[in-house]
């Protein structure tokens, strides 16, 4: 287990106060020190807590071992000795489901349920943030390397816009399983205005920019000629990054859900730079 350090106890939530960080920066919390803030003098007691919070966990559709993490520690006994113990390393969402199951009580279990509800919208907040910035940058660089799949195709011999279409749906098809454009369209409910690429999350995203930019690759290294053998090493591409999500234990593109129109966030996120810039100025005056 990497080794974890408290962190500092400025904070006015004890709940702050038992976080701790791994050597990679995740936060997490101790069972054994959650069991203690929350009063429970018998630790078997508060183990019957967890479990419940793990079924939540479960029926809302996470996995268990992503928010919770059997490990044995080992803790002061007399006499400077030591002995080991079982412990559960809770994540910031499991710890919301542990306190919602907590005897209510008890008054800290009041404040644990303000702090983590409080806690885990933030961290909602943020990860949507990070995720709208993330589909932002994935969009631009597949609207630029699919310029450059386009110039690789026409060099190959792909060269009128229905080549191209069909060209393209190739490497859907290899990507998809089968699905062409118009069928991954109609499976994932979007109206015919909208784009799929504009409707994909990042996961999504990434996959069709590893198909772009490898099925470019190919038909430059390898020198492709004539529409036939664009089509079919398009299609190998795409069947091989399908290929890698299966093996990775991924989800398969087809099966992930369509995520809020780019351009809606775009300009959202234009809206809130032009008020950043109005702001300013009246500062400035």
């Amino acid at each position: 287990m990497a080794k974890v350090a408290k962190t500092a106890g400025s904070h006015k939530s004890p709940f702050e106060r038992i976080k701790r960080k791994n050597d990679a920066g995740m936060e997490f919390w101790s069972s054994r020190d959650f069991s203690e803030i929350l009063g429970y003098g018998d630790y078997r007691n508060f183990e019957g807590v967890i479990e419940k919070a793990k079924m939540a966990c479960f029926n809302s559709g996470h996995r268990i071992e992503d928010h919770f993490v059997d490990v044995t520690e080992l803790i002061e006994i007399g006499k400077g000795g030591q002995r080991p113990v079982k412990t559960v390393l809770l994540s910031r969402y499991a710890c919301y489901l542990v306190i919602q199951n907590a005897d209510p009580k008890k008054e800290i279990v009041a404040h644990g349920q303000t702090y983590f509800a409080i806690q885990t919208r933030r961290q909602e907040l943020a990860d949507e943030r990070i995720e709208e910035e993330r589909r932002i940058l994935l969009r631009k660089e597949i609207r630029h390397h699919n310029v450059q799949l386009a110039d690789a195709a026409k060099n190959a011999g792909v060269t009128e816009p229905i080549d191209y279409a069909i060209f393209q749906n190739h490497g859907y098809m290899g990507l998809y399983g089968g699905l062409k454009q118009e069928d991954i369209h109609r499976r994932k409910g979007l109206k015919k205005s909208q784009k799929i690429l504009d409707h994909m999350g990042s996961t999504e995203l990434a996959a069709n920019l590893f198909r772009a930019t490898q099925a470019e690759e190919k038909l430059r290294r390898d020198k492709v000629k004539g529409k036939e053998a664009a089509n079919i090493t398009h299609r190998k591409v795409g069947a091989k990054v399908r290929q890698t999500i299966r093996e990775l234990g991924g989800t398969m593109p087809e099966e992930l859900p369509v995520a809020e129109s780019i351009k809606k966030i775009e300009t959202k996120q234009r809206k809130q730079l032009g008020k950043a810039k109005a702001s300013a100025r009246k500062k400035g005056e």
